[in-house]
């Protein structure tokens, strides 16, 4: 026990040696958390992690990135070190892009732009057709950036969602608790997550473990593998999405999305969401590689993210003062 603690401490050195600061901002219901990359004044990029994942997600790609940015990648709520939800709260789309809204009020940004990956993507599309004049450009790392659920489907996953949450609350909280060998959290998490390499598995860990007496535990909140209630259907995703002003990099993944969402309805609305990309000029590009192939392998894209960054970004006038670029 002694020596995978020891490693998870030698994994947090080696992974923070690039980052400025540890984020923290006051919410309602404890706090959010994150971390912190370049200069004080940079220009703002704020980076979402997927489901079940944490900002750990971009520690092997912002070092690639360019350095004139400042990026700020969030825990979202009930991931890595952020506070859960309160009792008896649903996670959903809606309540995480309020999230990210209070982040950026707290940054004081009024212009950023946004890489997000899988789920975070999906934060990033709401996010800007509900804030256009707030986001200059979207990276969607293996993401649509709209997640739309077959109308008659919806009712049926909101009962689910719901039944799920009543289930959940009789749970004891020591099967809500449940403690891990440092090892075995290395094992289950490999399980839960073939495509993620060995490494990628031990940078995720630094923050979604918490030592306890007795081993370890996952910081995530169970809640979050709950369905989530909060659909949206193809067409209210492509309406939101013709609310976007931002310029756009989808960054598709051969083994990714694309492989997982192959049945022909599936196919029918992702199809649908990439061409109405494409017809508003933004750029949809396949890389090889798994979902996390931006953490296992991000020299795949690193030069397509910076090359957009420094184009769509770092070449146009500033659009906010020094002094609201962050209160870092």
């Amino acid at each position: 026990m002694l020596q995978a603690l020891k490693s998870v401490r030698h994994l947090q050195s080696i992974a923070m040696k690039h980052a400025v600061s540890e984020l923290c901002v006051p919410v309602p219901w404890g706090e959010l958390r994150g971390k912190v990359w370049g200069p004080d004044h940079g220009r703002p990029v704020l980076c979402l992690h997927g489901w079940a994942d944490n900002c750990g997600t971009f520690n092997s790609l912002i070092p690639l990135l360019p350095k004139e940015c400042r990026y700020v990648a969030v825990d979202l709520a009930g991931h890595g070190l952020s506070s859960h939800r309160s009792p008896g709260v649903f996670y959903s789309f809606p309540a995480y892009v309020m999230d990210v809204r209070r982040v950026v009020d707290a940054l004081q940004w009024s212009k950023f732009s946004i890489i997000g990956h899988s789920m975070g993507g999906n934060v990033a599309g709401m996010f800007s057709s509900l804030y256009p004049e707030m986001v200059d450009a979207v990276v969607l790392l293996d993401s649509y950036g709209f997640f739309p659920t077959d109308k008659k489907e919806m009712l049926k996953v909101m009962r689910q969602g719901m039944d799920q949450m009543v289930q959940f609350e009789k749970m004891t909280e020591d099967k809500k608790r449940r403690v891990y060998t440092y090892e075995n959290a290395v094992e289950r998490l490999m399980a839960a997550n073939p495509t993620l390499s060995e490494r990628s598995v031990h940078i995720l860990l630094e923050r979604g473990l918490v030592q306890v007496e007795g081993g370890v535990m996952f910081t995530r909140d169970l809640r979050i593998n709950l369905k989530n209630i909060t659909r949206i259907s193809l067409e209210q995703s492509l309406e939101l999405q013709s609310g976007i002003q931002a310029s756009v990099l989808v960054i598709l993944a051969e083994d990714g999305f694309e492989k997982m969402f192959s049945e022909p309805e599936q196919k029918k609305f992702t199809s649908a969401i990439l061409q109405a990309y494409r017809d508003r000029n933004h750029a949809v590009v396949t890389v090889p590689g798994d979902h996390h192939v931006h953490l296992n392998d991000p020299k795949a894209v690193a030069p397509l993210v910076s090359d957009f960054l420094q184009t769509k970004v770092l070449t146009q006038p500033a659009r906010q003062t020094a002094e609201q670029t962050s209160k870092l």
